[in-house]
């Protein structure tokens, strides 16, 4: 089925149908949709090699995610890269998994992008001083970051503010009471976890209390570092009355300690607050509080929306979003 015939059903000329398909922003929206329904009724699928050549896109969109960290289907980001995938494949635009390899110096990534197989790149898990990004921005090329960095030049980025969601644990902790509060966090280079730990120290100082040098912790984001942790503080004479921690491993790891000492619930719990709750197969019957990133799936929907703004010419400072993290506590809906 070809474009000639779209047209002449519709009484349009060839190149309105073209560029409405193609995505083009100067098409009627009514003229667009009546163009989009006739498309689907007659089954039109276009031509990729033939679309690239007019427009000059690849219609693909890689996602940089670093393979030294948690499998993409035990986190909480694989419903995040679920919708993304979704909308994009509804554009007739591909998702590209590229592994994140730093002995590699992103030279594949970037001999891929000098080739145009890529429209442009969503990059995660950013440093603060992330020299990937850094020669993506000298290069000219177009990527949207999921977490932040601190770049010379503005850059288009969607975030959750992970300052604020160990304030909202800590101001909780105080309310009920407790003001020994233990910090469980990893020690991996990126924004996120240095920003997480600042929004603990930044919210103890707030509520004036002062922080006992063993109860504040950066170890290995595994399960492992968090349940042998977990029993060091207890097995010490002082041990936290609360303990938060950055990610969903240590969490976890901190509640099988917990439970084996039962002091997971009842009178003598110790109160965990897990950031991303504990993972989805958690051997741990029952939910925890915690720090929540909600919307996970609108997320990616929000993300696919601005990689193709972006790729369409907005300019980067126009595409950044910070979402605000949630605390939830058991029984809450």
């Amino acid at each position: 089925m070809s474009l000639k015939a779209i047209a002449a059903a519709l009484g349009l000329s060839v190149t309105t149908v073209s560029r409405a398909l193609n995505g083009y922003d100067d098409v009627a929206e009514e003229t667009r949709k009546r163009i989009e329904e006739e498309a689907q009724r007659r089954s039109y699928r276009p031509n990729a090699a033939a679309r690239h050549l007019k427009t000059g896109r690849a219609n693909a969109i890689g996602l940089v995610f670093p393979i030294s960290t948690t499998p993409l289907n035990d986190s909480p980001f694989s419903k995040t890269l679920l919708s993304l995938d979704q909308y994009l494949a509804r554009e007739e635009i591909d998702l590209l998994l590229l592994a994140d390899k730093p002995q590699d110096s992103q030279r594949a990534l970037l001999r891929m992008l000098r080739s145009r197989a890529l429209d442009a790149v969503i990059v995660t898990r950013p440093k603060p001083q992330d020299h990937r990004l850094l020669r993506l921005q000298q290069k000219g090329f177009r990527f949207l970051t999921l977490g932040r960095s601190d770049l010379p030049k503005p850059y288009a980025w969607f975030d959750f503010d992970n300052h604020a969601g160990p304030m909202l644990a800590v101001n909780h902790c105080v309310e009920k009471g407790m003001t020994d509060i233990a910090w469980l966090g990893s020690n991996e280079a990126c924004t996120f976890v240095r920003d997480r730990r600042q929004g603990f120290l930044d919210a103890m100082t707030q509520q004036q209390i002062s922080i006992a040098p063993s109860h504040l912790v950066e170890t290995e984001a595994s399960r492992r570092a968090g349940y042998q942790q977990t029993c060091a503080w207890l097995a010490s004479q002082t041990p936290p009355q609360a303990i938060i921690t950055d990610c969903s491993p240590l969490g976890e790891g901190a509640a099988i300690a917990l439970q084996q000492a039962a002091r997971l619930r009842g009178k003598k719990a110790i109160t965990l607050i897990v950031y991303d709750g504990l993972p989805a197969d958690s051997i741990i019957d029952g939910p925890l509080p915690a720090i929540t990133q909600p919307m996970q799936y609108d997320a990616g929907e929000k993300v696919a929306q601005l990689i193709l703004a972006l790729v369409k010419g907005t300019p980067p400072e126009q595409l950044q979003v910070l979402w605000q993290p949630q605390l939830r506590l058991p029984g809450q809906a």
